[in-house]
């Protein structure tokens, strides 16, 4: 990026404690005043055209009149060099070029950093400043006096660019045209931005219309103590899966932070499908040869039915259509109300009920319909969104799995928190530092970091590899310091080694759940709790995942393994409810993987009955599963505990081979 300076006032203030020139102020006099312009002997004189401003200088800062001195320095160069400024007019004022380094020019370097340039002026590209003999005529100016404003411009960003993390050359043409105009896209902000571009404005009148045609609304004057509720455009770009555009999307989202509880909304709750459910699927689909369809059912919030009265203020950009006092009386569901959700849920349920599917009980949001013939039919909603998945649909894969990444995402991530140029490291966490609370430790801003920290943990839904750490540093939110935000930067730099890595879901022969838990006894340094992870296996690929604290201190390693025991077989038991929902009923026992001699003891063998009472309940809990088959504990050595990855911070080596084991695989690696 090209930086032009031009101040008009003096940047520094006359005083000594500026840490640069101890008199900064006299420099910037004596660079307006006395600087001479600098002459270069060459064969075209024409090139040197006076650099313009586009507002003209105050008289107090105008530069004196004076006769042009050159003091050049000559030295060979094998190569063209731009001129260091071009000759100015009495009313311009001088613009500094940094010299470019030597090695650069020998090498052909096209880069511009150090530069500054105004944006509008346009240097030739023709041989400026070399004479006929093939010199150079360089100034001989010291840019270490001059003025911060001056002397620094753009350096090189960063030794760890992110297109050696990251690259496209191991996709296919089509996921890479996908991935590539993902990267490009430009999104308008407001309603006046998108107006004055012709797809966009396309985009809202449909918006406009469905709604009209829907009769989500109509036109009246607002009743009196009656307060509207405002809305505002939301704007976003549906693609293809060759990566072209499909269409412009624009969305009248409604401010339901406004409404008031009893009198615009009454019951808000609707469920959402699971993340682990989808997983489950993938798993299932992959082994299977399933095909996976994604549905999105258009304007679907607007088929609710509102039972409410709702006013909304007329739409931004239509007002001037309008009446003053008139607003829009609801009367379907819209975007961004409270009960929008609730209301299109209910409606959809009594719709796919009809159709004879069966609402699952594990997942509210899973339907699934069985034929007399065997065949299968799955729909997994989450809010407007559908995937759509069977036995008797067509398929079309890649010969190697299913890989889920969020990339992109990720990109955007160290975009934002200005950490795209920070150096990468590789691993999450520190194995040699535990998190705590510093009673000399500053804080920061409590807001930022709770933002980070939340987008890290939606984030870790494909990431398991930074689950302990994003569950390290959300212990912290309600006092953050540097040290937790130091915490969270690291995430960011490991994030930034591995911005491709996700889930990728193979098919395997294995028919299997397995579940491996661990536990870090006592690890936490404030309250001396331990930490649980556990991780299950659908068929050879990993569908959840879970790294939490302990709510009780546990008195022994033996407890503290037991209760991330329980844990896992309750998710296991949940999985296995799953699965026999999908149609998958299988009579072998959920393999639970525990690393603790002493905490499959005592699940076999209940004869501790002193050291095991105040973990009575999930004794029992154990005991009976294990008794009816339902579970089978195997012991895995530690080096072979996956879960362990869930509990502690571990060096790289270990932390590698464990990422590798959960099954991570980075299709955006360079080769």
């Amino acid at each position: 990026m090209d930086v032009s300076f031009f101040e008009h006032v003096f940047f520094y203030p006359k005083s000594h404690v500026q840490g640069e020139s101890m008199n900064e102020h006299q420099v910037w006099e004596s660079f307006l005043d006395g600087v001479p312009s600098f002459h270069s002997e060459s064969p075209n004189p024409s090139q040197f055209a006076p650099t313009e401003l586009s507002t003209p200088m105050p008289p107090s800062v105008q530069p004196a009149q004076h006769t042009n001195v050159p003091s050049p320095v000559t030295i060979q160069s094998p190569m063209p060099i731009q001129p260091i400024a071009p000759q100015l007019a009495n009313e311009n004022l001088q613009v500094y070029i940094r010299r470019r380094k030597r090695q650069e020019l020998e090498h052909g370097s096209q880069s511009t950093c150090g530069q500054y340039i105004d944006s509008n002026s346009s240097l030739p590209e023709e041989n400026i400043g070399e004479d006929r003999a093939g010199e150079v005529l360089i100034p001989s100016i010291d840019d270490s006096t001059l003025p911060i404003a001056l002397r620094k411009g753009v350096r090189r960003c960063t030794d760890h660019p992110i297109g050696n993390y990251v690259t496209y050359e191991g996709l296919s043409p089509s996921y890479r045209a996908f991935a590539t105009s993902l990267d490009d896209t430009q999104v308008p902000n407001t309603i006046q931005e998108a107006l004055k571009i012709s797809e966009w404005k396309k985009a809202v009148q449909d918006e406009i219309d469905a709604l009209e045609k829907n009769g989500t609304w109509t036109i009246t004057d607002l009743p009196v103590g009656k307060r509207p509720v405002g809305c505002k455009w939301i704007f976003t770009i549906k693609y293809k899966a060759d990566g072209s555009v499909e269409r412009f999307k624009a969305r009248l989202v409604a401010r339901g932070f406004t409404q008031s509880y009893g009198i615009d909304y009454q019951e808000t709750f609707a469920p959402v499908a699971k993340l682990n459910t989808i997983r489950i699927l993938l798993s299932l689909a992959v082994n299977q040869d399933w095909c996976l369809q994604q549905l999105d059912i258009k304007n679907a919030f607007l088929n609710g039915d509102l039972e409410e009265e709702v006013y909304m203020e007329i739409p931004p950009g239509f007002e001037e259509s309008m009446a003053k006092n008139q607003v829009c009386k609801l009367q379907k569901s819209l975007y961004g109300l409270k009960q929008s959700p609730r209301a299109w849920f209910d409606r959809f349920t009594k719709a796919v009920l009809k159709l004879g599917y069966k609402q699952g009980q594990a997942d509210h949001t899973l339907f699934v319909k069985k034929s007399h013939a065997g065949k299968l039919a799955i729909l997994i909603v989450y809010v407007d969104d559908i995937i759509l998945s069977g036995n008797d649909m067509g398929m079309a894969r890649s010969r190697k799995g299913i890989v889920v990444s969020q990339r992109k995402y990720i990109l955007d991530l160290l975009k934002e928190t200005g950490m795209l140029g920070c150096k990468p490291i590789d691993t999450p966490m520190d194995s040699q530092k535990k998190l705590g609370i510093e009673k000399e430790s500053t804080p920061v801003d409590r807001g930022r970091y709770q933002r980070l920290v939340g987008r890290l943990i939606y984030l870790s839904h494909t990431r398991p590899d930074i689950g302990f750490a994003v569950s390290a540093v959300s212990q912290f939110m309600h006092s953050p310091t540097e040290e937790h935000m130091e915490a969270v930067y690291r995430i960011l730099r490991y994030l930034k080694m591995t911005p491709g890595k996700g889930l990728f879901f193979r098919k395997t022969e294995n028919r299997d759940t397995e579940v491996y838990s661990d536990a870090d006894w006592a690890g936490n340094i404030i309250d001396r709790r331990s930490t649980s992870g556990y991780c299950s296996f659908v068929w050879g690929n990993l569908v959840t995942w879970r790294s939490k604290k302990q709510s009780v201190v546990a008195r022994s390693s033996a407890e503290a393994e037991y209760r991330a025991l329980a844990q896992g077989i309750c998710e296991g038991i949940w999985i296995k409810r799953v699965l026999s929902e999908l149609g998958q009923t299988s009579s072998s026992p959920i393999l639970m993987m525990c690393d603790n001699q002493a905490a499959i003891s005592i699940a076999k063998n209940p004869v501790h009955h002193d050291r095991t009472k105040h973990v009575e309940i999930d004794r029992h809990f154990i005991t009976e599963k294990v008794t009816s088959e339902t579970v089978k504990l195997n012991y895995v050595p530690t080096k072979h505990q996956t879960a362990d990855i869930l509990t502690k911070a571990l060096p790289r080596p270990n932390f590698e081979d464990l990422t590798c084991k959960l099954g991570l695989y980075d299709i955006y690696s360079p080769a």
